[in-house]
């Protein structure tokens, strides 16, 4: 049968196995309906779980002593040192993470998935047992920390660089998680493209596809960025907990709750104030994740 025999007039039905393009008299989309009970509950409980302790936080803050509270010069010394050792983690994550990333979405060596599984060890890892791990690594008797002092007499435990390291260590594996996913997730025929144009893969990876994955660091540096800012266990440990050295906000808000309960609230309202901020602003303006 032609094509043209197929084509129906002005008048015409549509046949048997044709759809019109309108939904019959009872029938709708199938996100138009109601949301099951069933999946309702857990949600919402879900949700309150979330929710009951920042609200908890709120509620029971000391607004009319904050800014006694917040005025303390030690207060601005913690969050100053937290938002310059997390800004650095997230540099040295950036640096080291993307490499690794790319390394694992795009090439493939004996091991990989043990390589895979031990940089994502970070995650699921205590971070008082991560600091551990960094005291024996880098520490001034560490396997590698000894050579450190002894050639370049470089100390990282206690100091505002071992800060730094800890951080690092604990939130790089968010970054390179994310740019892994966006990697795989990525259309390769523009970098083969390029290469058949005479490009070198460095060449096709800093001209094509890293302008192309932008979103996806982006989302891991915000995520890496974060987790930073918060980290505790691992800070601890590795770098204790000397004001304006190593006494990041985490840490000045744990020092606080055992002597002034008000003040720990106070740090603790700082701090999620800057997390929320950076979070909702940062990760809508560069990955276009908004409220819909």
């Amino acid at each position: 049968m032609s094509s043209t025999a197929t084509r129906r007039g002005p008048g015409e039905r549509p046949g048997p196995g044709r759809s019109s393009g309108r939904r019959g008299p009872g029938r709708r989309p199938f996100g138009g309906g109601g949301v099951p009970l069933p999946l309702l509950l857990p949600a919402l409980v879900g949700l309150a779980f979330l929710l009951l302790p920042l609200l908890a936080l709120l509620i029971r803050a000391p607004w009319r002593g904050l800014p006694h509270q917040l005025s303390s010069p030690g207060v601005w010394q913690a969050l100053r040192l937290s938002l310059e050792t997390a800004t650095s983690a997230t540099a040295v994550s950036l640096v080291l993470g993307v490499p690794l990333a790319w390394l694992l979405a795009r090439t493939s060596f004996p091991g990989r998935a043990l390589v895979r599984a031990l940089v994502t060890l970070p995650l699921v890892l205590p971070p008082v047992v991560g600091g551990v791990a960094l005291l024996l690594a880098l520490g001034r008797n560490g396997v590698v920390g000894r050579w450190l002092d002894s050639a370049f007499g470089i100390t990282l435990p206690f100091t505002t660089a071992g800060v730094v390291v800890a951080e690092a260590f604990v939130a790089m594996p968010f970054l390179v998680i994310s740019v892994e996913g966006t990697l795989r997730a990525a259309d390769t025929r523009y970098e083969e493209a390029a290469a058949t144009l005479g490009a070198s893969r460095f060449t096709a990876f800093r001209r094509v596809t890293l302008p192309m994955i932008a979103p996806g660091v982006a989302a891991g540096a915000v995520l890496a960025w974060a987790r930073a800012l918060g980290e505790f266990g691992a800070t601890i440990t590795f770098a204790g907990s000397f004001p304006g050295r190593t006494q990041t906000m985490p840490l000045a808000v744990y020092l606080a709750l055992q002597d002034d309960p008000a003040a720990a609230v106070a740090l603790s309202l700082v701090l999620l104030a800057v997390s929320v901020a950076v979070l909702a602003g940062l990760r809508e303006r560069w990955t276009g994740v908004g409220a819909a």
